[in-house]
């Protein structure tokens, strides 16, 4: 399946159980940070399949804030990438990106 499938499929299945129409901004992005920090737990225990859901699932929630803020991903990527694309700076040992100032 492509990404604009899987995308489409979650627009409607959010519009189905009217989160994009009725959802509030700020329960979306708690709904985001509950998800993040299921993510972090299962790369915690390095559980690969919790991994890829904990991945999928702050997507849905993110995809379902771009439809409540009448923005799409794609726009919401292309302007994090004109902000990052020249950006320099070092990778710590820690695997951490840290931007010159």
């Amino acid at each position: 399946m492509s990404y604009a499938d899987i995308e489409n499929k979650i627009e409607m299945w959010g519009r189905d159980r009217g989160i994009i129409q009725h959802g509030k901004p700020m329960g979306q992005a708690i709904k985001t940070g509950s998800e993040f920090i299921e993510l972090l737990d299962a790369i915690n225990l390095n559980d690969r399949e919790a991994i890829i859901d904990g991945i999928g699932d702050i997507g849905v929630t993110l995809l379902m804030q771009c439809a409540i803020q009448q923005v799409t991903f794609t726009q919401c990527l292309e302007a994090a990438f004109a902000q990052i694309k020249d950006r320099k700076g070092f990778l710590r040992p820690d695997g951490v990106f840290v931007k010159e100032k």
